[in-house]
């Protein structure tokens, strides 16, 4: 678990996954937390179900790398996002990251705030010297996220900006 000012970022285990797709306020309950109205997207359940579950499961992968991070807030006590890395960092120490921010929480700097605090964590890694995300074109509230974080645009392609942030 870490802590910003405003919020916790709590890795999930497996359990807590399979809560979390459930998406019926049991994950809510078992963390102490006031029901969100999370909407989990196709595409995120998929990367649950396919790759995340079986990676969290793989004792020899660091969960840390390859679960989901609920942000919760500690001043409304509920999830407010998620973030995760996209897996263990390549070979060159490259590591994706992705996040989501829960609609009723957008524009409020919350994660803007977390991937502050994330990119922070995998500085403390010595395997990670590179973080990247992609964001859509017209999606400005999280590319603005990864400037205000010092990201750097580095390709543009299918619709899609690529991002880097060097940390060594």
């Amino acid at each position: 678990m870490l802590e910003t000012d405003r919020l916790i970022l709590q890795p999930l285990n497996h359990n807590q996954l399979l809560k979390y797709i459930q998406n019926d306020n049991s994950l809510d309950e078992e963390l102490k937390l006031k029901p969100s109205n999370k909407v989990i997207s196709s595409s995120l359940k998929k990367a649950l179900t396919q790759t995340i579950l079986p990676n969290v499961n793989d004792g020899n992968k660091n969960y840390l790398f390859n679960t989901l991070w609920t942000l919760i807030s500690k001043a409304d006590n509920i999830m407010i996002g998620d973030f995760c890395f996209v897996g263990a960092p390549d070979a060159n120490g490259e590591l994706e990251i992705g996040y989501g921010t829960y609609e009723e929480f957008r524009g409020k700097g919350y994660m803007t705030e977390a991937v502050a605090r994330m990119i922070k964590w995998a500085k403390e890694q010595k395997t990670v010297n590179t973080i990247s995300a992609s964001t859509e074109i017209g999606n400005v509230a999280s590319y603005s996220i990864l400037e205000k974080n010092n990201f750097v645009k580095v390709a543009e392609g299918e619709g899609m900006f690529t991002w880097k942030l060097e940390l060594r």
